[in-house]
This record gives structure tokens, C-alpha cells and sequence, in this order.
């Protein structure tokens, strides 16, 4: 997707900025008055949304949903205090991680709204304009779908002519929500199914309806949930959708942005952006030699994978591979090296000697989910068979074997099931925070998880059972934004 957005960060900035800067309608800057003046202006402004997507799911979104969960620890290579607080669940609205989550989907949010106001004035091609109005309002429902989720009640700024426009109080979860499904529904009815080679990445009709559907099921509308996936589903032949026969080809260059991919990131080498995840997941300390004795210029040990997501896989599931891994070959020599735990890399590029230039795509939805989201919710409408085609595609890939499909399954069974899968399907793409807390379960399996981790790896790991709060099922609202929004209030518990 990268490569159809401009670097537009400060030109943009003033568009989106205060009324002060737009009262002296100077020509020799970017302003609202004389940028919206064409398609090409119309067509940066909307690629300006786009860009927001790196600072949210570049790594904050996985230090989010995975590090304070059952899926993911910090390595010997992050010392920082706010992640260690995230890990073991003693985070507060001072963490600069959560206020950064709160900050970078309001910027993306301040632009779309720039967008859906100032576009619909523009002297231009009307399907192309109704199309750019409905990346936006896709853009601006999922940015207000990761705050609702993340922080519960917040403000609803559909507008930013003034910086009162800002300065709102927390509207409820309920008028959120009502937004989100407004924003998608719009765009799915705006956005094309596919799009030629040169607009590839874009978001489509079906990117809007997965994620509609994703929606439903959180809000437990599951009528609505299926209904809507179905569409996509049904007929994923005419959306270009299915899953690739080898889970791994999600993060390989040749492949990751097809069939399966729904809505990516993308990342290239230079001179584009390289995804430095690669960097913060490497053998640095487990590792004799860590990155140097492999021929690569540096990188850290910083997010891995906790012993308790490593030992839910079975050692021929083939996504276990393509998730993890021990060994490394050097680019030196081609001989192999072994770290003493297992690592995360399904952002490792082969072959790539500067770690930072990692072209493996991050994948913010990809076709796996829709299947998974669409099995559950068939099996709580009561058509657990079904539900079991739709779990048992994702399951016979992850075999490569149709004996690996699960049988007859009760409703409940069933639940536990697809839930599981979702754990290993999804592990290390930032969505596991969000599950745990939509199907009631993050209290009782970070418990869990901290018994568990505690007699497999680290003793100290009991803290966490003992930190777990049933407030944290929402985070705190960040004190920033609170000393700069009076109208603002903290969420119980913070």
C-alpha cells in the first residue's frame, strides 16, 4: 500500500490544523481553502489517511493486544519501563504507549474528517470522488473501532473547523458504534471490489464488509455479522479473495499482497519504508553471536513470544514454522545457528542483511479472519455444522491435510475451538487483546497465563495474575489528554 501514499505530513498538518491558520487564506501555503482544488488534491488528501496506518500498526498495535496478553514478552533487548508495565498488566494513563494508540487513530481521524468534509466541493470525476469519500469514511470507522474497543466510551469529533471541535466529552459506546457502522456501510457501498494495478492496496467493498461484520460479531449481533461476511464469502471468487495453500506466503514479497491479503501495509526496500519489526525480533542475546555472526547489521531482542503461545502449537502445523523459529542461517557462511528460544518471524525477510529493511508486509485483515469471524458466528446462530466448513478451510491449511479437520462439535465445543484457532491463525498480527476481551475471557486466561508461564519459564510472571483487574478490560484514558480536555474523564479502576 505504500507506494500510493504521498509523504504528505507537513502540508497535511495545516489542513488539519486549528482555525487561526485558515483565517489568512495565504497563497503561498496549503490551506483548506486552496488545497482542495482538484482530484489530484482530493486523491492526497485521502492517501494522507492512509499513511496514519504506520504509526498505529507499524508495532504499537501488537505491543497493544499481544504483550499484555498470553502471546507475547519482552526479550533481553527492551529495558523500557512502559513496556515492562504493559507485560505484567501495571500500566496507568501515563503509559506512553497507550497515549501514542489514543494520539496516532485521532490523527488519522482529524484527516479523515478533513477529507469527507472538504472532497464532496471538489470539480472532479463523481464515481472517483464518491470512491475517495469512501476510503475515508472506511479509514475514520476503523480508527474509531480501535479507540471504542481499546478505550470504551470517547469523544466523537466528526468535524475540525476550530479547536473546539476537539474539545468534546466522551460520547458512549453505543453512539460510537452507531458512527463505525454508519462509516462502513457508506463505504462498502462506495468502494469498488478490486481495483486495477495501479491503485492495488486500496481499500475495497470487500476490506469495508469484513470489517463491518467484525463489528457485529463484537457487538454480538451475530445475524448482522454473518449476513454481511456472507457476501464476501459466498462469492470470494468475485472479490479476489481465498487462502494461500502455504500459510507462510503472507509475508513473502511474491505473494503476501495476494489473494488473502484484504487490507496491508506494505513495506519494500529502499527507498521505500522496511518493516523494523525484523530488527526487534531477532537473536541478539539467545544466540552466540547474536545479528553479527548471521551477516546482519544490527537489531535487538526485544518483542518474543511467550513458552505459553510457543506450546499451543503441534509440531506439524505448519504455522508453527512460519511463525516461529530457532534457527537462523548465516549470510556469511550458510551455516546454521541456534537461539536457546523460539523467536518470532513472520516479519524475518531471508536473505535481508539490513534489518531494518524488511519487506514482509503487516497484514491489519487478512481473508483467514473473515473465515474464522464468519465460523463463530454461524455456530452461535445455531449452525455449528456450517460453521464447521468455514473453521476446518483454515484448519486443513494449517495441516495441509484434510485429517487434521475437527468432527462433530458441540455448540460450546465448537466456541473453544474456533477461538483456538483464532489464537494460532492470528498470533503476532495484533488481535489478541481484542478477542480476549469481546468473548469475556482476558480476566480468567491472564490468570491462566501467568500459572502457566510461572512453572514454565519465569516465577516472576505470577505478578501478573495478581495485577489482573477486572477494570482492564478497557485502557486508561490518557492523562495528556485529560490535562488538555477538561470534558474528559478516566475510565473506573485508573
Amino acid at each position: 500500500m505504500k507506494k500510493y501514499i504521498a509523504a504528505l505530513s507537513i502540508a497535511f498538518a495545516l489542513l488539519t490544523s486549528c482555525a487561526s491558520f485558515l483565517e489568512e487564506h495565504p497563497e503561498d501555503r496549503f490551506v483548506i481553502g486552496n488545497f482542495y482544488a482538484s482530484e489530484s488534491d482530493a486523491e492526497a488528501a485521502v492517501n494522507a489517511i492512509y499513511q496514519q496506518l504506520y504509526s498505529i500498526y507499524n508495532r504499537n498495535m501488537f505491543l497493544l493486544n499481544d504483550l499484555t496478553t498470553d502471546g507475547e514478552k519482552n526479550g533481553l533487548g527492551m529495558p523500557n519501563q512502559f513496556l515492562q508495565d504493559l507485560e505484567y498488566l501495571r500500566f496507568n494513563s501515563e503509559n506512553t504507549f497507550i497515549r501514542d494508540m489514543w494520539r496516532d487513530n485521532y490523527s488519522g481521524i482529524s484527516r479523515a474528517n478533513a477529507a469527507i468534509v472538504n472532497v464532496p466541493s471538489v470539480t472532479m470525476n463523481e464515481t472517483s470522488k464518491a470512491r475517495l469519500i469512501g476510503e475515508a469514511k472506511f479509514l475514520r470507522g476503523l480508527f474509531y473501532f480501535n479507540l471504542v474497543r481499546f478505550f470504551g466510551d470517547v469523544p466523537l469529533i466528526l468535524k475540525l473547523e476550530s479547536i473546539n471541535d476537539a474539545m468534546l466529552p466522551r460520547s458512549s459506546v453505543a453512539e460510537v458504534y452507531q458512527q463505525v457502522v454508519s462509516d462502513l456501510g457508506d463505504a462498502a457501498a462506495a468502494l469498488p471490489v478490486s481495483y486495477g494495478a495501479a491503485d492495488m492496496g486500496r481499500v475495497t467493498a470487500g476490506a469495508a464488509k469484513i470489517l463491518l461484520g467484525k463489528v457485529y460479531l463484537t457487538l454480538g449481533e451475530y445475524q448482522r455479522s454473518a449476513d454481511v461476511l456472507a457476501e464476501v464469502i459466498t462469492r470470494e471468487g468475485d472479490y479476489g479473495y481465498g487462502l494461500h495453500e502455504n500459510y507462510g506466503d503472507n509475508w513473502k514479497s511474491e505473494t503476501e499482497a495476494g489473494r488473502e491479503a484484504v487490507l496491508y501495509i506494505e513495506y519494500m526496500d529502499p527507498p521505500g519504508t522496511g518493516n523494523n519489526a525484523m530488527v526487534l525480533c531477532g537473536p541478539k542475546y539467545s544466540m552466540p553471536g547474536g545479528f553479527a555472526v548471521l551477516g546482519i547489521n544490527n537489531g535487538n531482542e526485544a518483542d518474543i513470544p511467550t513458552l505459553d503461545l510457543y506450546t499451543q502449537f503441534a509440531d506439524d502445523d505448519e504455522r508453527k514454522a512460519a511463525t516461529f523459529r530457532t534457527d537462523f542461517v548465516s549470510l556469511i557462511d550458510g551455516s546454521v545457528h541456534r537461539s536457546s528460544i523460539p523467536l518470532f518471524t513472520k516479519y524475518w525477510e531471508e536473505g535481508e542483511r539490513i534489518g531494518g529493511n524488511s519487506d514482509a508486509n503487516i497484514h491489519i485483515l487478512r481473508y483467514a479472519d473473515a473465515l474464522l469471524l464468519y465460523a463463530e458466528a454461524l455456530n452461535e446462530l445455531d449452525r455449528t455444522d456450517d460453521a464447521l466448513v468455514q473453521l476446518n478451510r483454515v484448519r486443513k491449511r494449517a495441516f495441509n491435510t484434510d485429517e487434521a479437520s475437527y468432527g462433530s462439535l458441540t455448540k460450546e465445543a465448537f466456541r473453544e475451538a474456533v477461538w483456538q484457532e483464532r489464537r494460532l491463525e492470528l498470533a503476532f498480527e495484533g488481535h489478541r487483546w481484542f478477542d480476549l476481551v469481546r468473548t469475556g475471557r482476558f480476566i480468567q486466561q491472564m490468570k491462566a497465563h501467568a500459572a502457566l508461564e510461572a512453572s514454565l519459564a519465569e516465577t516472576s510472571k505470577t505478578e501478573i495474575g495478581r495485577n489482573v483487574q477486572e477494570h482492564m478490560v478497557l485502557m486508561p484514558i490518557p492523562q495528556r489528554e485529560i490535562d488538555l480536555n477538561p470534558l474528559l474523564t478516566q475510565n473506573s479502576g485508573y
